[in-house]
């Protein structure tokens, strides 16, 4: 190890450990108190790889040095695993904002000389702690995220199905509400299976859209041919796979909610460890403006 002497150190935290975090590994800097010169702290640097395994081993030898907190930069999402591991291994993580430990101006920029500089921060209580929600938070904030991502997915392929069919000469989109709503479905898949009459497509209308025949008959006539068929099945089906990712996401996500509880007691719905997260959502889904699914993502 090497002994380094600090004139101007304040001794916030007395025994600290930062990590320079990359794709495949991490830069790890130890600073502790010797154990008997006062004034004197002992440095070591080394590289951490970032498999399981790896981190394991790192929070032992951590936990076996005492340390009081471990420093490291949001860098992407690759500081999740050293986050989550050392933390369960009882470790006092800190995420830190890039912007809050930025390097002095003309100093040499390596991985080792940036652990070092986020350790002397750390250990001089330079540095603020970002929030970092808890487990289950962060799972609903997975599937929020996803369902939200396949959501989009879902209404990009809705407008490629329109797409096709405007290249078919079909303006079904402007005499419909609703494509993909139960008339307009019913028309899509008929054409699919091989049904090219206007007129047998259009009495599949239902509800309000009967009273439109003609327009939808003018709208669904146009040059449909196999190949517009072949897209509009693949189109189809890739819809309906989203849809029912979608669905399984919604249950996952209710599932979540019920296990989530607010670390303060009040209002209807508490339990033993809060407010429960289904509660809050309904409540904000009560506020003009805020559906379910957009009170989910709130409460993630």
């Amino acid at each position: 190890m090497e002994e380094l002497r600090e004139d101007h150190d304040d001794g916030t935290v007395a025994r600290v450990a930062a990590i320079d975090i990359a794709k495949a590994s991490g830069m790890v800097c130890l600073r502790v108190p010797h154990d008997t010169l006062e004034g004197r702290r002992i440095q070591k640097v080394w590289t951490v790889a970032s498999t399981t395994n790896a981190i394991l081993e790192l929070g032992d030898k951590l936990v076996c040095q005492g340390v009081e907190r471990v420093v490291m930069e949001a860098t992407g999402s690759y500081w999740r695993p050293f986050f989550y591991l050392l933390e369960a291994r009882g470790l006092d993580c800190w995420l830190v904002n890039a912007r809050d430990v930025k390097n002095v101006p003309g100093r040499p920029k390596t991985d080792k000389l940036d652990a070092v500089w986020l350790a002397k921060l750390a250990e001089r209580g330079m540095v603020r702690a970002s929030f970092v929600p808890p487990k289950a938070v962060r799972q609903l904030r997975d599937f929020t995220r996803t369902r939200t991502v396949f959501v989009q997915e879902r209404t990009r392929h809705k407008h490629r199905v329109d797409k096709v069919l405007q290249d078919a000469q079909i303006k079904l989109s402007g005499a419909v509400s609703d494509l993909f709503g139960m008339s307009g479905r019913a028309m899509l898949d008929a054409m699919v299976a091989g049904e090219r009459n206007p007129s047998t497509l259009a009495d599949l209308a239902k509800g309000s859209l009967v009273k439109k025949k003609a327009a939808l008959i003018e709208a669904l006539t146009g040059q449909f041919e196999e190949h517009h068929a072949r897209l509009l099945r693949v189109l189809l089906a890739t819809v309906d796979h989203l849809t029912a990712q979608i669905q399984e996401l919604d249950r996952l996500i209710a599932h979540t909610l019920e296990e989530v509880t607010t670390p303060r007691d009040a209002g209807a719905g508490r339990s033993a460890g809060g407010v429960n997260a289904r509660v809050l959502a309904e409540k904000l889904d009560a506020v003009p403006g805020i559906g379910p699914a957009t009170a989910q993502i709130i409460l993630a």
